[in-house]
């Protein structure tokens, strides 16, 4: 008996192994037959799961899914699994002789996969490791958008399938606001509080991290336009009541994050909703939403910026921390700022590498530990200052293309996929204060958060094309029967056929 222990103890691995082996097989069928069971999966995941632990009064905390596994694979495999699935979803539209929804943001991102590929070449080179070229707190994390914006396109082509994407974000975005005002109501709010936690300032919060707040923005936008778009055909009254609840509790959601770029983020995805509306629901949303949001926002801003020491008032009090002390020293995030400017433009071309460290990063305060320099609280001059000249083009580009689709499915998409694709616009308006003033490119989750908003309005024009095609080809297949079925009407009735 003991001896069958040993063994059976010796060969758990291998049991493990096999058994991962089979569900990775399953998990490819799967993926082959229905290539959007995937896709839900990630996005559940994505929609679901804190990607942070900042600002938690925890002593320990285990390695989150967003960095599981990139010790040994480079990346974390959740995103290996997410590439797999854009594999199995390429494989599935070669069978069904699919052919690749077109999107303008393909040349960009292959432009950031070229641009990676030179800072990798050049870090081997020079002696930097390959882990350090590929770490998230460069930007191969925009690289990895691509495979996600490729497997929303592929996985769901058809009008159904991008009707059903839009259900399941207001869905989700309506279970992630009940979760968190529910939890801010009994049980304490998130725990990741910084405000309360190192700053002590009294306030609870709903999420501290952007991204909840962005899934809120994408559900409350197709709320929005499925309330107020014109034309609308008859609903059930089960959505509309759906439609009102995820707009009213993501918004109020957003409020009481308490964070000030979403709250800006807030208004600037209302204001880009309520240009896609006819103008007579424009004024009514105005005239109605707009003193609502205004007052919570304004609530909100006096609850927090009242308790902060140096937040005089007005609306210069939202940048307490940027401004100089009456000594004339320089706040650090501005300190920060200015030395990562400066290393820039001593290299404008090249920026510093995606392995860099700007100079002088050790007299921040944040910047301690291993992570030190390695990252900055301004999206566009992190990838300024560690990609260059070439890295900020691709970035203006990468915009420039999806605010070109974006304006396009706004003019020319029904009213029913209409909500899909302002969600996208929405979120990327959602998300400019923390692209100017937060760290979006080194994190996991806001990056690929951000590949989704990027991709909704491809798909939702995929849906409406795919959809035209359908009938088309629905017509094409009943003309020949149609005829068929004529002359054999008249051969009965006795004429020559």
């Amino acid at each position: 008996m003991d001896n069958l222990l040993v063994l059976l103890l010796a060969s758990l691995p291998f049991i493990a192994a096999a058994v991962l082996a089979l569900l990775a097989v399953a998990a490819m069928g799967v993926g082959i037959v229905w290539p959007s069971v995937p896709a839900y999966g990630y996005l559940a995941v994505l929609f679901c799961t804190n990607s942070t632990s900042y600002g938690s009064l925890a002593t320990t905390s285990s390695p989150g899914i967003y960095s599981r596994g990139s010790g040994q694979l480079f990346f974390p495999l959740l995103l290996w699994c997410m590439a797999g699935a854009w594999c199995c979803a390429r494989v599935a539209a070669g069978f069904r002789r699919q052919p690749v929804p077109s999107c303008s943001l393909r040349p960009w991102f292959l432009g950031w996969f070229a641009l990676l590929g030179g800072h990798v070449a050049v870090a081997m080179l020079t002696n930097v490791t390959l882990a350090q070229a590929l770490a998230p707190s460069g930007f191969s994390n925009v690289v990895w958008m691509a495979p996600l914006v490729g497997l929303l396109l592929l996985a769901f082509p058809t009008r159904a399938h991008a009707l059903a994407l839009s259900r399941f974000i207001l869905l989700a975005g309506l279970g992630r606001a009940l979760f968190g005002l529910l939890r801010w109501a009994f049980l304490g709010g998130d725990p990741n509080n910084v405000y309360a936690n190192m700053n002590d300032i009294k306030i609870k919060l709903t999420f501290f991290d952007i991204n909840d707040s962005l899934l809120c923005t994408a559900a409350c936008a197709i709320a929005a336009v499925n309330l107020c778009r014109a034309a609308a055909p008859r609903r059930a009254p089960v959505w509309t009541a759906l439609d009102w609840a995820t707009l009213c509790t993501t918004a109020l959601c957003i409020v009481l994050s308490y964070r000030r770029t979403a709250w800006i983020g807030l208004a600037l995805a209302l204001a880009l909703v309520a240009l896609r509306l006819p103008p007579r629901r424009r004024i009514g949303l105005l005239l109605l939403g707009a003193p609502v949001v205004g007052a919570g926002l304004l609530a909100a801003a006096a609850k927090r910026l009242g308790q902060v020491q140096g937040a005089g008032g007005g609306l210069s009090s939202l940048f307490y921390d940027m401004a100089s002390t009456r000594t004339g020293a320089r706040s650090e995030r501005v300190l920060e700022l200015d030395y990562a400017l400066a290393d820039f433009l001593a290299h404008p071309l090249t920026g510093i590498g995606a392995w860099g460290r700007y100079a002088g990063y050790r007299q921040i305060a944040w910047q301690a530990g291993e992570d030190g320099g390695l990252f900055l609280h301004s999206g566009v001059l992190h990838i300024a200052l560690k990609a260059g000249l070439p890295g900020l083009v691709l970035l203006g580009g990468t915009i420039w293309a999806f605010a070109r689709c974006a304006r396009q499915a706004g003019r020319t998409l029904p009213p029913d996929l209409l909500g899909l694709a302002t969600a996208g616009a929405a979120g990327l308006a959602f998300m400019l204060p923390d692209l100017l003033v937060g760290t979006p490119f080194p994190q996991v989750r806001t990056t690929q958060m951000l590949a989704v908003c990027l991709a909704l309005p491809y798909v939702a024009l995929a849906g409406a094309n795919g959809g035209a095609s359908q009938a088309q080809a629905a017509q094409g297949r009943a003309a020949p029967q149609v005829a068929a079925a004529g002359r054999r009407f008249v051969h009965a009735a006795g004429e020559p056929s």
